[in-house]
């Protein structure tokens, strides 16, 4: 027996190429004229099953795609709207609807292909019987590296068909759970979420376009009206559109088409082709999950994920009633995830400018109510002093030649009270003159010391640094003439001590 990842050898012990026995092992790609007699990592058909994103097999968990799906094909739009509204396929009688979330309500019952299936993985794994001999060993260790990684083709017998290792089986290591909020809209709200590959954009230069189009696509009713509840952006320049239709019926009263009927026509193929040719790529109904679902969901682990992990996720959820596990499998869905989050951020720091500039505008505009406010009680005060003035100068000319009333003389009475007490040097004449002294001496003070400051024109401080500059240049220049008369001083003392040495050598 050979075990080669090449060119079949030309000895006769190896049989990549022509008829050999039961354990001969073939190259990368090569095919054997004996059936199951030959091993190859392209000629087997592909028997494993998926089912957490996207896959065959309905058992797993997954937002996106999975919601919204249904087992009927339409109901009708309503009791009491009449019949005959050309909606699709709405006003016939179908199977009941039922909102599923990725299949994980309405899987398929497959125990005897599961047996099979985690079988044939741990045969794969642990003791594969293609050669018979030790290097069933090594490839033992390959097919549990392929399944750790997720992906590839397991080899375990020649007899049946490789395992196909997917990111969704037990052994893959490249497996995490997060949390995603769950929609609180009903399905009475009828919102379904339809992803454009166009750029936000150009969906919204297009809006108008974009809603006759659907229209034309629920086939031209005049009683029903498409509307767009929102546009947010996506990763890879997509787009999301949330939309509902208004159904009006012929008595004048007007309702909105249930999410899951829109959904189910929407998944009709004529009309899936329709949406495709105008770009969308996704369709599915943002509705709550009933407790029932809820329940369901957290008691069965998603496809390929350990009860252990899944159970520690529900404990460690921040808030079971806004959020819900979701498995996270491989890197392509870390990485869609990761665009997700960034995109949030972005659109959260775009709403968080948004609001800063509106609080700004707002202080501006509540400065300058401030200011109006304060300037219109100045004009009041002002107006109502005037108004006193005209009533005194009115009440003066028609109580003349009038003698003084009873009451007039009590006002009068009173007045002069208050101006003897106010005229009392040491009650309130006495405080009011000290408090007028006090704010003199205080604007005296403040006059004091704003005649102190002064500024210096720019042109006279530059010629004021300019003169003392050459003063400075003066005394350097005269301190230098000083230290040369120094050392010449110095020389002329020392050659009259020489002189004078001599001379009185001589004469002695």
């Amino acid at each position: 027996m050979a075990f080669n990842f090449g060119a079949p050898s030309g000895t006769s012990g190896t049989a990549a190429a022509t008829a050999a026995p039961a354990g001969g092992f073939g190259g990368f790609g090569t095919t054997s004229t004996t059936a199951g007699s030959a091993f190859s990592f392209s000629a087997p058909a592909n028997t494993g099953t998926t089912g957490l994103f996207g896959g065959t097999q309905n058992k797993g968990f997954g937002f996106g795609t999975g919601f919204g799906t249904t087992t009927g094909s339409g109901t009708g739009l309503g009791t009491g709207l009449g019949t005959g509204l050309g909606f699709g396929g709405f006003n016939t009688q179908q199977q009941q609807q039922q909102t599923t979330l990725g299949g994980l309500f309405s899987q398929p019952t497959q125990a005897p292909t599961q047996s099979n299936q985690l079988i044939n993985t741990a045969s794969a794994l642990s003791a594969p019987t293609l050669l018979g001999d030790e290097r069933d060993a090594i490839l033992a260790k390959w097919n549990q590296l392929q399944a750790f990684w997720g992906t590839g083709k397991g080899y375990f017998n020649n007899n049946i068909p490789p395992v196909e290792f997917t990111q969704e089986n037990p052994f893959c290591r490249f497996k995490a759970v997060g949390y995603s909020c769950m929609p609180n809209n009903k399905d009475e709200d009828g919102l379904v979420v339809l992803v454009f590959n166009k750029k936000e954009t150009d969906i919204r230069s297009q809006q108008q376009q974009l809603v006759e189009s659907l229209h034309k696509v629920l086939g031209g009713n005049q009683t029903l009206t498409v509307n767009v509840e929102g546009i947010k952006t996506l990763p890879d320049d997509q787009t999301e559109v949330v939309i509902y239709v208004v159904e009006r019926s012929p008595n004048g009263t007007s309702r909105r088409v249930p999410a899951t009927t829109l959904y189910a026509h929407f998944e009709q193929t004529n009309i899936k082709t329709q949406l495709q040719q105008l770009g969308v790529t996704l369709s599915m109904t943002r509705t709550e999950l009933s407790p029932a679902q809820i329940k369901q969901l957290l008691q069965n682990p998603p496809a390929g994920v350990d009860p252990i992990i899944w159970e520690q996720a529900k404990v460690d959820n921040p808030d079971s009633e806004k959020l819900i596990p979701v498995p996270m499998v491989g890197f392509k869905e870390l990485l869609r995830r990761l665009k997700v989050q960034d995109q949030m951020t972005k659109q959260h720091q775009t709403r968080l400018d948004i609001i800063s500039e509106d609080i700004s505008e707002l202080q501006k505009n509540q400065t300058t109510t401030m200011a109006k406010i304060a300037q219109y009680k100045r004009k009041l005060m002002d107006l109502s002093h005037r108004t006193l003035q005209v009533l005194i100068k009115q009440e003066i000319q028609r109580k003349s030649g009038y003698a003084i009333q009873a009451d007039e003389e009590q006002l009068r009475v009173q007045l002069d009270t208050i101006q003897c007490e106010l005229n009392a040097p040491t009650q309130f004449k006495g405080r009011l003159n000290e408090l007028m002294s006090q704010i003199r001496m205080q604007n005296h003070f403040g006059a004091v010391r704003s005649e102190e400051r002064y500024y210096i024109d720019a042109d006279l401080l530059r010629e004021i640094k300019q003169h003392l500059k050459q003063q400075q240049e003066g005394l350097s220049h005269l301190i230098s003439i000083i230290k040369d008369d120094l050392e010449d001083i110095k020389l002329v003392e020392h050659g009259l001590n020489e002189t004078i040495h001599i001379r009185g050598g001589v004469f002695s």
